[in-house]
């Protein structure tokens, strides 16, 4: 089991990463949604989305994907946000199709089931479809290269490199 655990660490740390983003996000746009943006909840959501995704940047970068790298900094942050961006278009399709193609919304359709189609389609779906591109896109483009940026740990008065599996 442990051989597996670190055959997968970079996927377990991402996935951790993404449920502390989520918390983030819903803990702030219910925090402002029902307190000072009552009228604007698009916004509050949108604050919660942009606080998550910085702090997902970080979380990934020094520690999702502490070993990969191959970009510089500010190409490597440009690349994570407009990736982000389209992922976040991604989670959103399945809410509008349910919304807008199958009128799952209101007066279509009871509240309840409003609501359940939207977690179903936007919370459920939609996050497991962002998750994926984010996955795939970021291995891919923004931390391309494994092994780029070995740790450097103290080990009896010398610095060793030890790769980050």
């Amino acid at each position: 089991m442990p051989r597996m655990l670190g055959r997968h660490r970079e996927l377990l740390r991402f996935a951790v990463v993404g449920g502390a983003s989520f918390v983030i996000t819903m803990t702030i746009n219910y925090g402002l949604k029902f307190t000072v943006l009552t009228d604007k909840p698009v916004t509050a959501l949108m604050i919660g989305v942009l606080v998550a995704t910085v702090f997902s940047y970080v979380a990934n970068r020094e520690w999702s994907f502490r070993s990969r790298g191959g970009r510089e900094r500010a190409h490597e942050a440009a690349l994570f946000f407009l990736l982000s961006a389209i992922a976040l278009g991604l989670n959103a399709l399945p809410q509008l199709f349910s919304r807008y193609v199958l009128e799952l919304e209101q007066p279509h359709v009871g509240l309840l089931t409003q609501e359940i189609a939207d977690f179903v389609s936007g919370v459920v779906v939609g996050t497991l479809l962002g998750t994926a591109f984010r996955w795939w896109s970021f291995k891919k483009w923004v931390f391309p290269v494994a092994g780029a940026r070995p740790r450097l740990v103290r080990g009896e008065g010398r610095s060793e490199q030890r790769d980050a599996a």
